[in-house]
């Protein structure tokens, strides 16, 4: 009788088939809900506990949220190269995971003991104790920590999913994959709409004791459950870093800058990637074609035509994807002052605080909670403008996705700006309507006006998001090669960063210049004795200008309709643009989570 041997490695790939697919998504989903419902919901709401449990004034207060949320969007890179380079996926996932929960409990352990505070003051009087140094320590560094861990989970969870089910033997992968990213998308969705919504709700009604321990509950859970479906992942190696990558092209160009460029049309100069059609690079940024010139065959060559020493010699389409990186930094830019809008999470918080905030009978919406109606205008209009909008706009475009990208980005871009005027007019209103009331010198007086008005500037900062910010990502997916995908993720989140630390400088020098002279500033505790319609129509003349702006780089940038083609892998998706259109990173790209969602 004979039997069948199995060897060792048959039986590795046998194991290795029967992990990821469906089983691990309730996993990898829980563990991205609830450390969004963990922090989006601490950070809607913490304007007002820096204000009142910590006695820092308002722009101060706005100063702290818009650097926490730019380490919070810069930390997504490094976790992306440390993931890509050498931890790979899961590890990072799991150190993230584990350092936000440690960031979320000492946040909690600030309300927990009332010596992580200054004394308890009157709202409004002027002689409360300001927090000392190591109070303050204390809550910068729980911000710290889950910044750091954040830069763990967002840049890889996405992927790490999508890790379960890619499978390119599999005839149905691609719709498999489509499945997922919707999946995906609800549940982040859902999980933003909770944050916003519950969790400052308990904040308000509860006290800051449950308030925060509620995330760390739910952040502990996240944190149990990925780790206990350890054994049924995916595990992709780390690979190369793009980064990396880049970082040679620019290191040997720098070395062979004193080689003179090869005759135009020549054979055999550059060093490209077997079966590329990419043969020599182009002409822009000539100085980067320097990283690929073959200086010697025998000594800079192995026998498969490899490069001996990647910090020596780079391929063609090494130079031609930093190429193409450079190339979009121009436009990218002109998503930092629609950051900067997107962000203003702080001040809107206030403005709600101080209006009736009855929706029906004695039920008040939570001030931190109007940040909801901007994602529900970003998922309603993505569903609109997907199923309706487009099929009757490509009728006259020519287009399958209707508007170009770049249209869609400069829309988002014309509309912030008026977002930014609203807010300027109804703060305006509001600020008139206390004072006519008497209550100029009452900072905690609920002014006879409803917080509905507030809807409006939430609503129009929503779809300015679901053009620009959705446009962005889309965009970059579309200029970069196949490899390069990941590159759009972090692009944007930098934009994010940056966008926060504008923020942060704009309200500082409004602060400092308004002051000037003795006057109240602009961005006062007082609401009423400031002017943050100023401040908004400050942001207004900026978006108008960045809206030219963007209208020069545009033009300057020229087409970016035009097919690309990377390698032979990539040719025939690049050359049909419905190609396009019909993969899973349009998905990616359509149902990009919203920006709010990097707000921490």
């Amino acid at each position: 009788m004979e039997k069948m041997e199995i060897s060792s490695d048959e039986m590795k790939i046998s194991q290795e088939v029967r992990k990821g697919g469906i089983r691990t998504m309730p996993f990898i989903v829980a563990n991205e809900a609830f450390e969004k419902v963990a922090s989006t919901g601490l950070h809607a709401n913490m304007i007002l506990y820096l204000t009142k449990e910590y006695h820092l004034n308002s722009a101060t207060g706005a100063n702290v949220l818009f650097l926490w949320g730019a380490i919070s969007n810069f930390m997504p890179t490094l976790g992306a190269f440390l993931s890509d380079s050498y931890l790979g996926r899961f590890r990072v996932i799991a150190l993230g995971t584990v350092v936000t929960l440690i960031g979320i409990i000492v946040l909690w352990l600030t309300a927990l003991f009332p010596e992580a505070r200054p004394p308890h003051c009157h709202p409004g009087a002027a002689n409360c104790v300001q927090p000392n140094g190591s109070q303050l320590a204390l809550l910068f560094a729980s911000f710290a920590i889950m910044s750091v861990g954040a830069g763990g989970i967002r840049p890889c969870s996405l992927a790490f999913g999508a890790d379960q089910f890619d499978n390119p033997e599999n005839p149905k992968n691609e719709r498999i994959l489509q499945s997922f990213f919707n999946f995906y998308y609800a549940s982040v969705g859902i999980s933003l709409m909770i944050s916003v919504t519950v969790i400052v709700y308990i904040q308000m009604e509860a006290g800051w004791i449950v308030g925060f321990g509620v995330p760390a509950g739910l952040m502990f859970l996240s944190t149990v459950l990925f780790l206990v479906g350890s054994s049924l992942y995916v595990k992709v190696k780390a690979n190369k870093s793009l980064i990396t990558g880049f970082a040679q092209v620019v290191v040997v160009a720098f070395k062979n800058k004193h080689l003179a460029f090869p005759p135009k049309n020549s054979d055999g100069w550059y060093h490209y990637s077997k079966g590329s059609k990419l043969v020599s690079p182009t002409e822009k940024i000539r100085f980067l074609n320097k990283a690929c010139i073959i200086r010697n065959p025998e000594k800079d060559l192995n026998t498969g035509d490899s490069a001996s020493e990647p910090w020596h010699l780079c391929t063609v389409q090494q130079v031609e994807a930093l190429k193409a990186l450079i190339k979009v930094v121009p436009i990218w830019s002109t998503g930092i002052i629609v950051a900067v809008t997107i962000s203003q999470n702080s001040f809107p918080v206030l403005q709600a605080n101080t209006m009736d905030r009855r929706l029906v009978g004695n039920f008040k919406i939570p001030a931190g909670s109007f940040g909801v109606f901007a994602l529900l205008t970003l998922t309603v209009w993505v569903g609109i403008y997907d199923r309706i909008v487009v099929p009757w706009i490509s009728k006259f475009t020519k287009r399958s996705g209707g508007l170009s990208l770049k249209q869609r980005m400069g829309i988002g871009l014309f509309i912030s700006c008026f977002a930014t005027a609203v807010a300027a007019l109804v703060e305006r209103a509001r600020r008139g309507k206390a004072i006519h009331e008497g209550l100029a010198d009452n900072s905690t007086a609920v002014v006879d006006m409803s917080a509905m008005w507030l809807v409006p500037q939430h609503c129009l900062t929503g779809l300015a998001e679901a053009f620009n910010a959705i446009g962005q990502i889309n965009f970059y997916y579309s200029q970069f090669p196949k490899s390069m995908s990941s590159i759009g993720v972090a692009l944007f989140a930098l934009g994010m960063a940056v966008g926060n630390l504008v923020g942060s400088l704009i309200v500082g020098i409004v602060d400092g210049l308004s002051k000037r002279g003795g006057g109240p500033s602009w961005v006062s505790n007082n609401l009423n004795q400031g002017h943050y319609d100023y401040y908004y129509w400050v942001l207004t003349i900026l978006s108008v200008a960045n809206f030219f702006y963007f209208i020069f780089c545009s033009r300057a940038y020229g087409s970016c309709e035009e097919p690309k083609v990377w390698d032979e892998g990539e040719a025939m998706k690049e050359e049909d643009p419905r190609a396009y259109e019909e993969s899973p990173l349009r998905n990616i790209a359509k149902s990009k989570e919203s920006p709010l969602i990097h707000a921490v």
